[in-house]
């Protein structure tokens, strides 16, 4: 299972709509779920977009910081949580954000323990989704991005955009550091080709999302869907997007990893040694 960030940078590139479409195409096995945690410092748009309003703030990850400090942080998370799917078979889960910025000071000692938690729960099943927003990866809820497999920058393939861009994506290294996985999500609003964006910025383009606006109102503001959605070119590229990012983290996690070794290989060496000094 895998902990994925999205971050965005100045203006509007679609990070929300992006990680909910990601959301709503996650391959999914039996016993498995997926959660989309709103964790923008700026403020949260799922509650007053895609779920237009309709749960006032009874779900938010402002209900947390109390619970935190009762140390209820586990038992709370999971009462935050609100299934987006029609069945409602809670398989595809969010936690809507912060619905007013001024709550961000009160979060700041929730982060960490929330990284941790994300973490956990991705060993039992569940993929978590952290949608970062602007500021998200900076400051103290960085560790949310630190402890993540894979960072994901979205971006517009506009000047602006990827002018912006290059100095979010620089600030991220240097925040960062090496250790970090930083990828590009590019939505396709602009001329520039995928391939010039990567040989330009210097990081993969993980996937390209098409612009459609009509069909991202459906995930940022609650918009009626139109016929065969699930089957639309935007919800045919995300599902597409999930398949290689779950290859990234399949493969960095692989490049990561310490080979184990052979039940009493570690002793017969020491014997082999001893006895090689004799």
């Amino acid at each position: 299972m895998t902990v994925i960030a999205l971050a965005g940078g100045l203006g509007a590139p679609g990070v929300t709509t992006t990680a909910m479409a990601l959301l709503l195409t996650w391959p999914l096995e039996a016993g498995h779920r997926v959660v989309l945690a709103e964790c923008d410092p700026d403020g949260g748009a799922i509650l007053p977009g895609a779920l237009q309003g309709t749960l006032g703030g009874s779900h938010s990850l402002r209900n947390l910081a109390l619970a935190a400090r009762q140390g209820q942080l586990a038992e709370a998370f999971w009462r935050q949580l609100v299934d987006v799917t029609d069945a409602r078979t809670r398989d595809r889960l969010v936690l809507p954000g912060l619905y007013d910025p001024a709550h961000a000071p009160s979060m700041s000692p929730v982060w960490k323990p929330l990284s941790a938690m994300f973490a956990e729960i991705e060993a039992h099943a569940h993929d978590v989704l952290v949608d970062l927003g602007r500021r998200g990866a900076f400051g103290p809820s960085q560790v949310l991005a630190q402890r993540a497999d894979l960072v994901l920058l979205v971006a517009q393939n506009t000047l602006r955009g990827l002018q912006n861009t290059e100095v979010r994506l620089a600030a991220l290294r240097e925040q960062l550091g090496t250790t970090t996985e930083i990828g590009l999500l590019l939505v396709d609003a602009g001329p520039f080709p995928a391939a010039d964006v990567q040989r330009q910025l210097g990081a993969e383009v993980v996937a390209v999302l098409p612009w459609r606006p009509r069909e991202s109102a459906v995930l940022s503001d609650g918009a009626d869907q139109p016929r065969k959605f699930e089957l639309s070119e935007l919800m045919r590229s995300a599902r597409s997007a999930t398949t290689r990012i779950r290859q990234l983290v399949a493969t960095r996690r692989a490049r990561l990893a310490v080979p184990a070794l052979a039940p009493g290989s570690l002793e017969e060496r020491r014997s082999g040694e001893v006895t090689g000094a004799r």
